[in-house]
């Protein structure tokens, strides 16, 4: 019998100073079995990032075409495509010739080889490469809870994401 994906919610609240944007989203998120706490929360960071009411998580574990968000407008054209790891580099030059904005979300041990082994990302405008450290990941994992409330302040470039038992400052690191 295969392992079923558990259900994660998360209430949102977003105040960013910096970018005048605040909202409240009501997040549900699945992690798959194979997937670590550390994905599902960097995957809720990147949410949280490019928010927006049609920005949606995908089946990106299921579906190898499928990006970990995106955002598609009315005609159903890709908006933003999202990826969350390491991707392949192929992958992300498909998206960013079919897509207005492409963002690359990176954690773990593994990034600076990756990042020299894609030297080819570089020469794409639209895309944007970001790095979460090691700290960040390891505290956004503290917040993580099977129902969460969750407050994201944004001011003068830092962000602070505040549980109802912890906090985490969010260090973002901009490769791209």
């Amino acid at each position: 019998m295969a392992l079923k994906a558990t259900i994660y919610k998360a209430d949102l609240n977003i105040a960013n100073m910096d970018l005048h944007q605040y909202g409240d989203y009501q997040l549900t998120m699945a992690l798959h079995p194979s997937e670590t706490l550390e994905r599902l929360m960097v995957r809720l960071l990147a949410y949280a990032k490019y928010a927006d009411e049609a920005l949606e998580f995908t089946k990106d574990l299921f579906e190898t075409d499928e990006p970990a968000l995106w955002e598609k407008d009315l005609t159903g054209q890709f908006v933003k495509w999202i990826e969350v790891g390491c991707p392949d580099e192929d992958k992300v030059k498909k998206a960013a010739a079919r897509c207005k904005q492409v963002a690359v979300i990176t954690y773990g041990s593994s990034v600076n080889e990756w990042y020299k082994r894609n030297s080819k990302l570089k020469t794409l405008k639209n895309v944007q490469v970001w790095q979460l450290s090691t700290e960040t990941t390891l505290a956004i994992q503290t917040l993580c809870e099977r129902t969460m409330k969750l407050q994201l302040n944004v001011m003068d470039g830092e962000w602070t994401l505040i549980g109802d038992h912890a906090q985490a400052s969010i260090e973002w690191i901009q490769l791209q």
